[in-house]
């Protein structure tokens, strides 16, 4: 009897799986796993509250509800500038990760290659094989983790179609600069390439980091998909509502996917989280300046544990070099650390093809409270370089 497809082979059981269940076994603390430990605005669930009992439960139009798709039009214009039509040029999904995947299925067909920034979220790798596609990475490197133009350059070939952006970036944390999405965009232009460009934490930028969307280039609007969620800017991720917006005929390629995937999602919440797309300049700054605080203060901290600290600017993520403790496999670092002081991380290796450059490297979340946080520094004081 057969019991799986080939289209799944070797994609094995998400690592984000694997640690929250090793977290939950050993009572640890889970900086591992990007969920905040605090829900969003409470008025935002009041609204999710109303609409349950206003009769709001039934299958929500394919593309999303109309005040929703007005809410994510008005947002872009908003903060970018970016006039996209509700009816044709938006799409809500169930989360980014449902976007990203039926942007993929949508777009692409067997041997197409896309280009991917490495180290990248796992479900990118997951659905361009499923997709039959080729990734082709472009490696960001530590310290820095800022993009390597020629090795762009050279991985384009004749079967390229698509570039799979993450800005801010996750793992490293890194925001492209206006000069590297300017020489992206001159390489999609030039090779007439599609931009997939996941910006799930654009209101996540530290140290008065702008986000810029790719979209806003010239020449970009008409061949870029942008994809983002509610789940990582109001701290609703079990909610899962995201969306795209792009030119209309990336949106009906998507929505070809998506209509045989979950055609619809989340009805009584889309309304909650129109509402909180309207949100005061306030609520976006503050919840920037918590989200800074709490990376100082686990950046600090791992510092003083003995970990090379990279300081990231953006997204809910700090990575680190484990060398210094005299550790070199991340995997086997984050699979001792449960049992050994009670934390979780997640290790960037999982993250490769080059899978080398990330064996050293651990990723940490900081979208935690701070007293969690604060004990999960305690628990790490107690590694030390003989531990290894």
């Amino acid at each position: 009897m057969k019991t799986s497809s080939a289209r799944i082979a070797g994609l094995g059981t998400t690592i984000f799986a694997e640690m929250s269940a090793l977290a939950v076994r050993t009572g640890s603390i889970n900086l591992g796993q990007g969920f905040p430990d605090t829900d969003g605005p409470t008025e935002v669930i009041d609204r999710a509250v109303d609409a349950l009992r206003s009769g709001r439960n039934q299958y929500a139009p394919g593309t999303g509800v109309p005040e929703l798709r007005q809410a994510i039009a008005a947002h872009q214009q908003r903060f970018y500038g970016l006039a996209v039509d509700p009816d044709t040029e938006v799409a809500v999904t169930t989360g980014a990760t449902e976007a990203i995947a039926a942007m993929l299925l949508g777009l692409l067909d067997e041997g197409d290659e896309v280009i991917v920034l490495e180290p990248y979220y796992d479900s990118y790798v997951a659905m361009l094989q499923m997709a039959g596609a080729v990734r082709r990475p472009v490696t960001l490197r530590a310290p820095g983790f800022r993009l390597p133009i020629d090795e762009l350059h050279a991985a384009v070939s004749p079967r390229t179609t698509a570039i799979l952006l993450n800005s801010p970036h996750n793992p490293t944390g890194t925001v492209l600069r206006r000069d590297e999405l300017e020489a992206i965009a001159a390489i999609a232009i030039e090779h007439d390439l599609v931009v997939i460009s996941d910006e799930v934490y654009e209101h996540l930028t530290f140290d008065g980091l702008p986000h810029i969307p790719i979209a806003t280039l010239p020449g970009m609007a008409e061949r870029t998909l942008t994809i983002s969620s509610g789940g990582k800017s109001f701290s609703f991720t079990g909610w899962k509502i995201g969306w795209a917006t792009g030119p209309a005929a990336l949106i009906q390629a998507l929505l070809g996917a998506k209509q045989f995937m979950t055609y619809t999602s989340g009805s009584p919440l889309q309304p909650a989280i129109a509402h909180a797309l309207v949100a005061d300049d306030s609520y976006f700054d503050g919840f920037r300046a918590q989200l800074q605080s709490q990376r100082d203060l686990l950046c600090t901290g791992l510092a003083e544990v003995g970990l090379e600290v990279f300081v990231p600017e953006g997204t809910y993520f700090v990575t680190t070099d484990i060398r210094p403790l005299g550790f070199d496999d991340g995997v086997e670092f984050c699979r001792m650390l449960p049992e050994r002081v009670g934390v979780v991380a997640i290790p960037h290796q999982v993250f490769y093809d080059h899978v080398d450059v990330g064996r050293p490297l651990v990723r940490w979340a900081f979208c935690k409270r701070p007293e969690v946080i604060a004990e999960a520094l305690t628990r790490l004081a107690g590694l030390r370089p003989h531990d290894s």
